[in-house]
């Protein structure tokens, strides 16, 4: 949770809190009021922790565009940006992507990695000759905290054991079940291997941006939703992750085109709650 959310949060607590304690002279009404408080609370929380699904559909019900900048402004349906240039008007629109999962061996599928990066060139070249319009690609990555993703690690592979252990005790164990907890323990200890011999775990978010154009808005996001069609369909059928961007992080990713996020934690959360 970044600092601005932290503030928003806080800041709305503190109004809540201010509001209970005044209720008590409105008598018969407290009962109300507190309950529209409570209500108040409840909704701030679930527009932080799922915004991308609830922010849209609040704008949605009261019809509010968001302007991020001049001559520029988010619809209601928080799935684009729209600029009005002359009479034409262009939408822009985000999908999360990712080319190269990167695999741990312990998690290797039946095509290994190598096989599958010798592949990139070819199917990246394939994408672009199946896609008829401009489209851009960007990658940010940056390098963890070893200690902590090792802590992060450690922890995770403590509670399967402990898991596993209970399992194990019980009057019937599940084989499967324990078979499981050892394969996803595995995994965890060659990652912790992997970092002992000096790799450094890296994350990386990905996004696809393009842009459509009409005469009018409907005709741009109409435009601008049947690229985005096309764009899933041709990246799907390479086995490749890909998401549509909605919400809140549409007016994110307008401002990365601006200035460079300060707050990578951010931009990760952004992209693991959508993907």
């Amino acid at each position: 949770m970044d600092e601005e959310t932290i503030f928003y949060i806080a800041a709305t607590f503190l109004v809540g809190t201010i509001a209970i304690f005044g209720l008590g002279g409105l008598g018969a009404f407290a009962t109300l009021g507190f309950l529209l408080v409570a209500c108040s609370w409840i909704l701030i929380l679930i527009i932080n922790y799922a915004d991308f699904l609830v922010f849209p559909l609040v704008t949605k019900l009261f019809k509010l565009r968001i302007v991020p900048a001049k001559n520029y402004y988010i619809p209601p349906a928080q799935t684009c940006i729209i600029k009005n240039a002359n009479g034409i008007y262009y939408a822009q629109g985000y999908l999360t992507a990712n080319i190269y999962n990167y695999v741990f061996s312990a998690e290797r599928p039946e095509n290994d990695e190598s096989s599958n990066k010798a592949e990139g060139p070819e199917r990246w070249e394939r994408i672009v000759m199946n896609v008829k319009f401009p489209f851009k690609y960007h990658l940010i990555s940056a390098a963890e905290d070893i200690q902590q993703y090792r802590d992060d690690l450690d922890a995770r592979r403590g509670a399967l054991e402990f898991q596993m252990s209970k399992e194990m005790m019980t009057g019937n164990p599940s084989q499967m079940a324990i078979d499981d907890f050892q394969r996803r323990i595995n995994i965890l200890e060659s990652r912790i291997d992997k970092l002992s011999t000096g790799e450094r775990p890296i994350n990386t978010i990905m996004y696809i941006e393009t842009t459509a154009f009409g005469v009018s808005e409907k005709a741009a996001m109409d435009a601008l939703d049947d690229q985005i069609h096309q764009m899933e369909t041709v990246f799907n059928s390479f086995n490749l992750s890909i998401a549509r961007v909605v919400g809140r992080e549409v007016y994110l990713l307008f401002k990365f085109n601006y200035a460079i996020p300060s707050n990578i934690e951010a931009m990760k959360k952004v992209f693991h709650e959508q993907s």
